[in-house]
Parts: structure tokens; sequence; C-alpha cells
């Protein structure tokens, strides 16, 4: 890893957020790795307003490009990012992220023991005084602390900091640009079904500030319920596994119901726990909600084949 080409191309989605995006590649410029090892690729996904003028000042500062698509949502700005990569390694992140400074060092470091896998960090909620981001970041952690039990054979990384070889990347088949969340739970999916191997790195850490208020929150996790049946639907058409590890996950109470009170102040326990049922409910009620989406959509295309036979 001491050839001085491009080694990793940091890839940033983003979206009407122009002060987390400023804040974010404020954190690219204070990496702790050499400038000529790393570029930074920003994805504006259909702002209203062009973060040309975010992005300009670190020009002389970072070898940084700013690229422009209509609104296609996060997983289709990752693609269109990784596209015009040339790095030898792909590392993703949000525009509401803050990377430690020894980020890429930590990275690199795993790719020299293993080069050949996907590897995720840990992410830190930056809004403490938030219990609804809070709540929401604690819910990622629970999900890492079971998918991710065995951090050598894990099977979840988001996808605001993960990162894994560029030529696995188009191996694997890119995100699913029809998925507007848990594109990565599905991404993640075909790495283990293709047999790669994913590897979780505490250490490499990324620090999360994602303002939440109750309607956001609950939007944020009904959306990612909808998610969670489109993702078990495309996963069944390939067989690569059940709904078990998932009914495991919400059966362990010890993990997603207790875990999460040891990691807030007392002041908080009352609202986390309404959170959490709250969370329960509304990604139930997605799910469901996708559903019957999905049935009615099926309803409709049968409809219409029926009636262009008989014409």
């Amino acid at each position: 890893m001491k050839d001085k080409r491009t080694l990793f191309s940091i890839i940033i989605p983003t979206h009407n957020r122009p002060h987390q995006l400023a804040d974010c590649i404020r954190s690219m410029a204070k990496l702790d790795y050499p400038r000529d090892c790393f570029e930074v690729i920003v994805v504006d996904d259909g702002s209203l307003v062009s973060p040309e003028s975010v992005v300009a000042p670190f020009r002389t500062r970072l070898e940084i490009k700013l690229l422009t698509q209509n609104n296609a949502g996060p997983a289709a700005a990752r693609n269109t990012g990784a596209k015009h990569s040339k790095g030898k390694f792909l590392a993703f992140t949000d525009d509401d992220c803050i990377p430690a400074p020894d980020w890429l060092q930590v990275l690199a470091s795993r790719f020299r023991e293993t080069p050949d896998c996907v590897v995720g960090g840990r992410t830190i909620n930056l809004l403490t005084d938030n219990i609804y981001s809070t709540t929401s970041q604690l819910i990622v952690e629970v999900v890492y602390r079971h998918y991710n039990a065995e951090p050598n054979h894990s099977r979840f990384f988001a996808t605001n900091n993960m990162a894994l070889p560029r030529d696995f990347f188009f191996l694997i088949g890119e995100f699913d640009s029809n998925f507007t969340t848990s594109e990565d739970r599905e991404f993640c999916d075909r790495c283990l079904h293709r047999r790669y191997q994913m590897i979780y790195a505490p250490e490499a850490l990324v620090y999360h500030a994602h303002s939440l208020k109750f309607h956001t929150f609950c939007r944020q996790h009904f959306n990612y319920g909808r998610g969670a049946f489109r993702f078990h639907l495309k996963r069944s058409r390939r067989e690569s596994a059940g709904v078990l590890p998932d009914f495991k996950f919400h059966l362990n109470l010890r993990n997603w119901l207790l875990y999460p009170f040891s990691r807030v102040e007392v002041r908080q326990s009352i609202s986390l726990a309404m959170l959490l049922i709250v969370w329960q409910a509304v990604n139930a009620a997605g799910f469901f909600w996708e559903g019957v989406c999905h049935r009615i959509r099926g309803m409709k295309n049968t409809r219409c084949v029926r009636f262009d036979t008989k014409t």
C-alpha cells in the first residue's frame, strides 16, 4: 500500500444538506493520510441549489470532484461516484458524517491483512442531546451486535462507513438503485451470497450528525420497514437465505430492548423506552404497507396482461 497511485476513492452522496456537507468535506481535509493517495467524489443527487460553492474552497486542499445527477436516491448516487472513481478501494460515507482522522489508515491496515474483503467500521452519534438521533443510532448498534457478533464473519454494514475493493464492487453488481432504503442490506446479502468475506473494524470510526424529530424518526423507520420488505422479496428470489435471522433478532430482547438502556443517561430512559416501542411499531407498519402495495401492483399487472390477451 506504499505506491503513490490513488488507493482510496471516498464517495459522498448529498442532497440539500450544504452545511453538513461542508463539515464532512472539512473532515476529509483533516484525514491523516497522504493527499496523493485518495480522492473525494461528491455526488449531488438533485439538490435544489448546487453544492459547488461548498466544494470549491477545498479544491486546493484535496483531490475532489463534484458530480451531478437528477434526484434518484443515495444508491444511484453511490453508483455514479463509483463509476467515476479511480481508486483501488472505494470508501463510502454520507454527507452528515465526519470520519475520524485515522479512518483511511485503519481501512488500509485492514486491507493489508485481508485484501479481498468488505470492511465496515463503527459509527458514533454526535447529537447525544437529541433522543431521536440517539435512539436511531442505538438501533444501528443493536443490529451490529446481532449480525456482526463474529467480526471476521459479519453480515451487515451501513453505507455511511463501508469500504471494499473497487473490482469487487462491480463484480458484486453495484447498489440496487430501485431501493431508496435498505440498499446496504441488499448489497451485503449479495456479498455473502457470492461468498465474499465481510470484516467488522470498530476502530474505523465515523461520527454521525443526523438531526431527527419525532415525525422524521417515524418516517425514517417506516421507510426502513418498507425497504425490509423489498429486501426480503429480492433475497427470496435468489434463494440466498430465509427470514429466520431477522426473527431471531427481534426475539433477542436482551439485545434490542435491554442493551440500549446501558448506553444512555437515566433521564433519557423513559423517552428511549417509548421510542423503541415506536420503532418496532412503525417498522412493522412499513413492512406490511409495502407488502400490500406489492400485492396491489401485482394485481394491476395481472389485469393489464389479461386485457392485452383479450385484445
